[in-house]
């Protein structure tokens, strides 16, 4: 690896450790066996280091969590694969908590800073991309503008259940409900398969 990657993998043991408030650019430099100069040479500062290991750490985590769930629903019907997704994405949620509260705190800190606050916003512009790309491999009938509108929706959803899961995971909504939801919109049937089809 090189000190970029040290880094990143440093400041996620650090948050892991210590918590986003209590992680210092010298501690993170110190777990990463790098100078402390090298923060600021790759990545401007603390604040925007520890913002792209958090990213990276739920992009792992929960990026892969998802993408296997849309690998194993390719060949449902596209409303019964979306049901399924956020049926098992409590799962995916659960297995990564400590990633998503340091996140959700660090968008909190973030959130005080316009110059730090600018970067989260571009980053979270683009988040959705590695979603689309997810989407595409697996339905690959899709056309990019529909890629896109789902890309776009999971991605909304991702960052919306994911703070509620943490606040109250027994009131979420589960991906029988959604779907039913979507599919009211959008006039269609509603999916038969589920959790609740045999309620």
């Amino acid at each position: 690896m090189g000190n970029r990657e040290d880094l990143l993998a440093g400041a996620r043991r650090v948050i892991v450790e210590r918590g986003v408030a209590k992680a210092t650019a010298r501690d993170i430099a110190t777990e990463a066996g790098v100078s402390l100069a090298a923060i600021g040479y790759h990545f401007g500062s603390k604040e925007q280091l520890i913002t792209e290991a958090l990213m990276a750490s739920l992009g792992d985590g929960i990026g892969d969590g998802m993408e296997a769930v849309v690998g194993e629903t390719a060949a449902m019907p596209m409303l019964d694969g979306f049901a399924e997704l956020w049926n098992r994405m409590p799962e995916v949620f659960a297995a990564n908590r400590e990633p998503l509260l340091a996140s959700l705190d660090n968008t909190v800190r973030v959130l005080r800073d316009p110059e730090a606050a600018r970067h989260l916003a571009e980053a979270a512009g683009e988040g959705y991309l590695g979603i689309a790309e997810q989407l595409r491999a697996a339905r690959p009938e899709l056309s990019d503008e529909q890629v896109d509108a789902v890309a776009k929706l999971d991605f909304a959803l991702v960052q919306s259940l994911g703070i509620l899961w943490l606040l109250a995971p027994d009131r979420l909504p589960s991906g029988d409900d959604l779907a039913r939801a979507v599919a009211v919109i959008a006039g269609a049937e509603a999916p038969a398969g589920g959790a609740e089809a045999g309620r």
